[in-house]
């Protein structure tokens, strides 16, 4: 499969690892210019490039930078992706650590939702509160008792599918967390968020959530 990331940090960064390993095409991106990613194409056999080309061909696109930087990605971010492409949204709120006040967020949007507004796209909601050194420690096979389940937010029951699909290639259960406007089951400072527990442990933290923000996250 053609992926394209965008953003090079910690997710990122071990999604190109892991993604790569497993056979998939991957183009990554970051707000440094492609000379930045050096190291990590060496590394991994991807390519890098601008974040306009990220999305060339890509049936699937990983949106992994600051929320507060999502408005600022480039124009034309998805030209020339395949036809039906998903973007994965791995992005969390954080007003007072890092993103400033995000008005659309603070009246009401999940996360989620306000990102796909900004990028003019659907979006499927997945990795926000994995750890990043999970990605390339934690995998297990189907049925192994401690496999990890991540939860898995979006509008389209094909294009969850699809990514649900590759999270198991990656070695991990998934549950699905409903719709993004549900999605904020899934966000910082909620039962299941950094939860390294199995289906039934997600299931139940999902069930637990609030839809009232903390204080620790409002802006």
């Amino acid at each position: 499969m053609k992926i394209g990331i965008i953003g090079a940090g910690n997710i990122g960064g071990n999604l190109t690892r892991r993604l790569t390993a497993l056979g998939h095409e991957v183009r990554v991106a970051n707000s440094r210019g492609p000379q930045s990613l050096a190291a990590l194409a060496e590394e991994t056999g991807a390519t890098p490039v601008a974040a306009t080309e990220a999305a060339r061909g890509a049936q699937v696109v990983v949106v992994t930078v600051p929320l507060k930087r999502v408005p600022d990605l480039p124009a034309g971010l998805f030209d020339g992706a395949a036809d039906g492409f998903v973007v994965i949204d791995t992005g969390n709120y954080y007003p007072q650590q890092r993103d400033g006040r995000i008005a659309g967020i603070e009246d009401g949007l999940t996360e989620s939702r306000w990102t796909s507004r900004q990028l003019g796209h659907p979006v499927v909601k997945a990795f926000n509160g994995t750890y990043a050194q999970d990605l390339l420690d934690a995998p297990r096979p189907q049925g192994d008792p401690e496999r990890i389940a991540l939860p898995v937010a979006g509008d389209d029951p094909a294009a969850k599918e699809l990514v649900r699909a590759l999270i198991d290639e990656l070695g991990f259960d998934t549950v699905d967390a409903g719709t993004i406007d549900e999605s904020w089951r899934q966000q910082p400072d909620t039962p299941v968020y950094g939860l390294r527990g199995g289906v039934a442990e997600v299931e139940k933290a999902l069930s637990e959530a609030s839809p009232e923000r903390p204080a620790a996250f409002r802006g």
